[in-house]
């Protein structure tokens, strides 16, 4: 009986035969661990603050899970991301902006410069998003434009239908290359010259493609007509993030995405028309008409929209006097300097030199290169954030960073705050060693004598650098080179002549095939690698319908001309509608329900959940496409099988870009390039290159039975991602191969 009441022992998980254990871990009683399994989902063995959680607090408040393990980034991001801290907030020194009607606070925060886009009238920004969003559905479109004339462009250049979809598989070779070559370019240079030099591209291709004289022009033709119309899919979502607050940018979203996908369904019915009573080439004729009344109004309303919003740290007086704990010992550490000089003379550095302040080190300032942060107010608070700076080192986050000091610079309340001065650097020149040969000075060059504004522009500059060196324009009136927005921050609103300049220079200093280069990284990211995959299939499969549609149409069974193989894109146009509207409704519903049975707690890997309507809808409409047209049942049985797939497809490419941007927020400009890259060379080139001789060698029921096997087959990888997404998304984290590179 005595046996019976002793406790059995705990059970030796597996994962305990392989840990590595500290030496003083060895002797140690082995401590209870977390749960594994959290529904479904495998947490991670060493924490449960994974990048991409968030604990739902309330209706209109989140608080992200993980941010001390996410590494910082080293790269502008097309997308603007906001910078969040993970310790407690302070209390403002100011209330936070509203609406007009005090109801909801402005998330971004608006400066209080005219110049800031969020600060233009409601009118101006809307104006600006119709503008761009006309541009994107002439663009969406251009993909399949050809779609319902590929037999009248075959006969006219002798060759065969097969060899006339490689225009359509070119193009999107086109449209990823450029993707990846212009998301770099507006990150350094800005969005409006991007904008502009697409267009004009756009309407020298439209007219080339028009006059083309044989096959092999057209080609080349439609590939740089590719590469002009990529900014329609990786740079609008960044404008609507940069001029719209976040509870007016799903609206927005909503209506470049209607205009986006009514583009990719709606110009190929009007191109039908075209081709049907006037010829192909008239299709490229209006095109170009239509991209250059575009052109205009993105010169005139779609102006620069780029605002660096990195915090600005305040400084802050210590509420109490310094106590018998105060530490000392970082003053030793300091070097000081001489007064401050009127100018800042310009001197080569030499490899021994040492920057040091330019005033003598005060308890309370800060020298630069140092840990750029908000000083906490208390000891205790202090101490707290000196432990989450080591915790960020260790993940890779704060390399060099030094926290000696900051324990002991407090001020007291009866001190001055610091001058601006102080953030100046000074070169100091250590005297030359024995060994080594002196060297000459370099005598100063004269300077004008700084103003209390230059000085309060340039200490500004220096108190919010960004992660990388700061956004530089020329000012008129300052010496040298000013951050682009704290140029426009300081200066009465721009007039309308002035926004409509194409080219404001080069808004930071990133290097070029860095930033082209990360959006390629992002394939080692599981969560990303599945959402390509997934997104590249939700929108190739449609291009892979419009490509066939045309042998399957016109030159089959059902003998179409060119407007009633165009009035078929009505019902993939329903459909995707149908799609957009129920994904994300469905979507969140399904999120919200498990968040609440998992005690308040949002994992990306709940939107995985979708991929179950996803692969019953795209599989069904695949096999029933085309199985319906091999038997020849009425034209309207493919078509609403069509239909289906669209329904299908659009739930899938939303819910692919939601789980990867969920997963990684702060990459979710180069998601995007890297979504867009995948859907358009990973799968619509390959696919055009042979699907329609397969089609015409055996026949629609075979090649989409395969089709949507393939569909499931990949669709089914979602089970091993809802498993052990969570962990990977660690994994990732702990390698950071982004910021590695």
């Amino acid at each position: 009986m005595s046996q019976d009441t002793k406790d059995p022992p705990p059970p030796r998980s597996w994962r305990s035969l392989f840990a590595k254990k500290s030496a003083g871990e060895q002797g140690a009683a082995e401590k209870p661990s977390p749960s594994r399994w959290t529904m479904g989902i495998m947490e991670d063995p060493e924490t449960i603050e994974v990048p991409g959680s968030v604990l739902l607090l309330a209706a209109d408040h989140n608080e992200p899970l993980g941010l001390r393990n996410a590494p910082a980034r080293t790269s502008h991001s097309s997308i603007p991301t906001g910078v969040i801290s993970q310790r407690p907030e302070e209390p403002a020194a100011e209330a936070k902006k509203k609406t007009p009607d005090g109801k909801i606070i402005l998330d971004p925060q608006p400066e209080d410069s005219v110049n800031d886009p969020l600060n233009w009238p409601a009118w101006r920004r809307d104006v600006a998003l119709l503008s761009l969003g006309l541009f994107c559905m002439v663009g969406g479109g251009t993909t399949p434009l050809l779609a319902a004339g590929f037999t009248d462009v075959a006969e006219e250049y002798d060759v065969d239908v097969h060899s006339v979809s490689l225009t359509t598989g070119l193009y999107m070779l086109g449209m990823g290359l450029g993707s990846v070559i212009f998301s770099p370019t507006a990150i350094l240079y800005g969005k409006r010259p991007v904008y502009l030099f697409g267009a004009v591209l756009y309407l020298a291709t439209s007219v080339w493609c028009a006059l083309s004289p044989n096959f092999t022009s057209l080609v080349v033709a439609r590939i740089f007509q590719g590469i002009a119309v990529s900014p329609v899919e990786c740079l609008p979502s960044a404008t609507i993030a940069e001029i719209f607050f976040l509870h007016e940018r799903a609206f927005r979203i909503g209506i470049y995405t209607l205009l986006l996908l009514g583009g990719k369904n709606l110009v190929p019915l009007i191109s039908a028309v075209i081709i049907q009573s006037m010829g192909w080439r008239w299709v490229f004729w209006v095109v170009a008409i239509v991209v250059g009344f575009c052109g205009i109004l993105l010169f005139f309303f779609v102006p620069e929209t780029f605002w660096d919003r990195a915090p600005i740290p305040r400084k802050k007086k210590s509420k109490s006097r310094p106590g018998m704990f105060r530490r000392f010992s970082s003053r030793q550490d300091v070097l000081h300097a001489a007064p401050v000089p009127n100018t800042r003379p310009s001197v080569d550095c030499p490899d021994d030199a040492i920057i040091t302040p330019l005033t003598p080190h005060t308890p309370g300032t800060r020298a630069k290169g140092q840990r750029v942060g908000f000083a906490p107010a208390a000891e205790t608070d202090m101490a707290k954030h000196a432990d989450r700076s080591s915790e960020s080192s260790a993940s890779g986050s704060g390399e060099g960073l030094g926290t000696k000091t900051e324990a002991g610079n407090q001020k007291s309340s009866n001190e001055d705050p610091a001058p601006p001065q102080e953030y100046f650097p000074q070169i100091t020149v250590r005297p030359p060693s024995p060994t080594q040969p002196a060297k000459s000075p370099v005598p100063a060059t004269p300077a004008t004598p700084a103003t209390p504004a230059a000085l309060s522009i340039y200490s500004r500059r220096e108190a919010y650098d960004t992660d990388t060196e700061s956004q530089f324009t020329r000012s008129p009136g300052l010496p040298g080179q000013l951050p682009y927005t704290v140029a426009l921050r300081d200066q009465p609103a721009r007039s309308f002549g002035q926004s409509l300049k194409p080219y404001n220079g080069r808004l930071n200093k990133d290097k070029w095939h860095k930033v082209a280069i990360r959006p390629l990284i992002l394939f080692s990211y599981p969560a990303v690698l599945w959402s390509a995959v997934v997104y590249a299939c939700s929108v190739g499969w449609l291009i892979v319908i419009s490509e066939s549609v045309a042998v399957i149409y016109r030159e089959g069974y059902y003998s179409f001309n060119a407007l009633q193989t165009g009035l078929v894109y009505i019902s993939p146009f329903v459909g995707g509608i149908l799609g957009s509207a129920v994904a994300g409704r469905v979507s969140d519903i399904i999120v919200k329900a498990m968040a609440r049975r998992n005690g308040g707690l949002y994992e990306p890997e709940f939107r995985l959940i979708m991929a179950i309507p996803i692969a019953i809808t795209t599989v069904i409409g695949l096999i029933g496409f085309g199985w319906s047209a091999q038997i020849h049942d009425h034209w309207m049985v493919p078509t609403a099988f069509f239909g289906i797939i669209s329904f299908g497809c659009t739930m899938g490419s939303t819910t692919s870009i939601t789980f990867c941007v969920d997963s990684y927020r702060q990459y979710a400009g180069e998601a995007l390039v890297t979504l867009n890259f995948s859907k358009n060379v990973l799968h619509g080139l390959v696919f055009s290159l042979f699907v329609t001789g397969w089609l015409s060698d055996d026949g629609p029921k075979a090649v989409y039975m395969w089709i949507g096997i393939i569909q499931l087959i990949l669709l089914f990888f979602t089970i091993p991602m809802y498993i052990y997404g969570k962990r990977l998304r660690m994994w990732t984290v702990r390698r950071n191969f982004m910021e590695r590179f």
